[in-house]
């Protein structure tokens, strides 16, 4: 296959995952939420359950007009929804779907991954100090604080998978996965899927947002395309890290036929991580700030340390 076609086939999939399953994602989210909550929600949309009802809301924000505050620094603050948005395309190019199957294979995937997952608090500040507002900025403070916490258990968590694996390239982590790390990386599985959703600020861990306190927090002055942007990267960021909870804890593509349909395993394990995602959203208040911060310094944090000496201690008696 010539190079070029080869390339273009990479490049088609990944924007194929990155703006589809997203979409599924946030649908399912209506619907899971709904059917929780006891709530019919909206069911004429495209006729048969409201299946629709995202692409309609889709069009409304093409449609509503985008506002810039006069105070604001223009170019951060148009730029800020992109920056949100890119970390998470980076991060989609080096998760495996199954045996072969991704964009781009690195020796050192999971460093990059968890470098460029950093970015995000980025985008966070930039909203905040450009939109001029003072509930955009209290949201972006605690957005920094958030993010740049939950940072330090989300790395130890990765680090002692890692470490289990001997290998920092993500399918080499699946390939030397065995079922038996279910238990014996549970507690750095519970510690990486919990700090992810801080890092991608999903309810409880929505302080930034706090509609009730902050309006929106950081995103209170967008509008039309710019807040779907925002929304559209937290849908990303549900997949990214459903995605790598399944390839660094749960066997990736590990299951039955998995040489022929081990991207089906990935698949539906990322759904059902997504699932749970949602689920936590209907069951769960917001944290408070200082809770949140409690969770991240006093449990998570300990916790992912002692997991790193428990890898360290198993890997050097075998």
């Amino acid at each position: 296959m010539p190079l070029w076609l080869d390339l273009l086939i990479r490049i088609a999939a990944v924007m194929a995952g990155f703006l589809v399953l997203p979409l599924v994602i946030g649908q399912a989210e209506h619907k899971v939420m709904a059917h929780m909550q006891g709530r019919v929600g909206p069911m004429y949309a495209g006729a048969f359950h409201g299946w629709a009802q995202l692409v309609a809301d889709g069009v409304k924000f093409v449609q509503k007009e985008d506002i810039t505050p006069r105070d604001a620094d223009r170019t951060i603050f148009r730029l800020a929804p992109i920056v949100a948005l890119f970390p998470y395309l980076i991060v989609i190019l080096t998760i495996p779907i199954g045996p072969g199957l991704v964009a781009q294979p690195l020796d050192i995937g999971l460093f990059l991954v968890l470098a460029v997952l950093g970015i995000g608090v980025v985008a966070v500040l930039m909203s905040a100090w450009a939109s001029a507002n003072k509930y955009s900025l209290l949201g972006g403070v605690r957005g920094a604080a958030q993010m740049l916490g939950y940072e330090l258990p989300l790395v130890l968590a990765a680090a002692s998978v890692a470490m289990a694996a001997g290998t920092l390239s993500l399918p080499g982590i699946v390939e030397a996965w065995r079922p038996w790390w279910l238990i014996w990386q549970a507690p750095a599985a519970v510690v990486f899927f919990v700090a992810g959703l801080a890092e991608i600020r999903r309810p409880p861990f929505d302080m930034p947002i706090a509609d009730s306190e902050l309006v929106f927090g950081y995103m209170t002055e967008y509008t039309g395309l710019r807040f779907a942007f925002f929304l559209l990267a937290e849908y990303v960021g549900i997949v990214v890290i459903a995605a790598l909870t399944t390839v660094l804890f749960l066997g990736g593509w590990h299951g039955p036929f998995e040489d022929h349909l081990g991207w089906l395993w990935t698949l539906l394990k990322i759904f059902a991580l997504s699932f749970v995602i949602i689920w936590f959203r209907v069951t769960y208040p917001r944290l408070r700030e200082d809770q949140l911060q409690r969770l991240c310094w006093l449990i998570l944090v300990p916790v992912a340390l002692a997991q790193l000496v428990l890898t360290v201690a198993v890997k050097t008696l075998t």
